[in-house]
This record gives C-alpha cells, structure tokens and sequence, in this order.
C-alpha cells in the first residue's frame, strides 16, 4: 500500500461539489452514507490525487486552501476563463468552489 495524504473538503451539497470538480479535471470514486437521506462523504481523484467532500459538519471548515500541482493548468483555465499568473515556482490560478474552499492550482516552471 502507498501511503498518501488525501485532504477532506467541507460540501453542502456533494453531487454539485462533483459537478464542479469535474471541471477540474476529477472523476467521482464513490459516495457512502450511512442510510438514505444522511450526509454524503465522496472521494473524486484526478489521476493519483485524490480529495474527500463530505456534507459532514465536523470533518471540515469552508475556506480551506487546497495546493494542486497539475501538468495543465493552462486548460483549467481556460475551463474558468482565468488568465494564469507567473510566480517564481510556477504558472498559478486561484479558484474557490461553490463551499467557498480554496484552490491554488499551478504548472511548476522549469
């Protein structure tokens, strides 16, 4: 087994949480809850990187900062109709999910 590290995001709503994460690039996993009606936690995975939403209000607080390093930020921002910013480390984009989590994305330069 692999160890990782895999962040949980606080959601109000998991299936619009997916929906916008898909634009991202993530594909939902699987959804558990404990009987019908209950909160929802997910896990989406884009490739190897993985994230957990969960309608649970104990596992997480809105406005996370969430750092994903990606090979193309260029095409998540033009998803959003961003324009990316150069920093020293790479070319970045901030966006916030409809839970207000925020997602610092970037392309590390050469």
């Amino acid at each position: 087994m692999d160890e990782e590290v895999i962040p949980i995001l606080r959601v109000e709503d998991a299936a619009g949480a997916v929906a916008w994460y898909e634009r991202l690039g993530f594909a939902k996993q699987w959804e558990h809850r404990f009987e019908p009606g209950f909160p929802a936690f997910v896990e989406v995975a884009r490739g190897e990187v993985r994230l957990f939403l969960s309608e649970h209000k104990g596992d997480a607080r809105p406005d996370t900062l969430v750092y994903l390093r990606v090979r193309d930020v260029e095409t998540i921002a033009a998803e959003f109709d961003l324009q990316t910013k150069d920093a020293p480390w790479a070319r970045e984009i901030e966006l916030h999910d409809p839970d207000g989590n925020r997602l610092r994305i970037g392309t590390p330069t050469e």
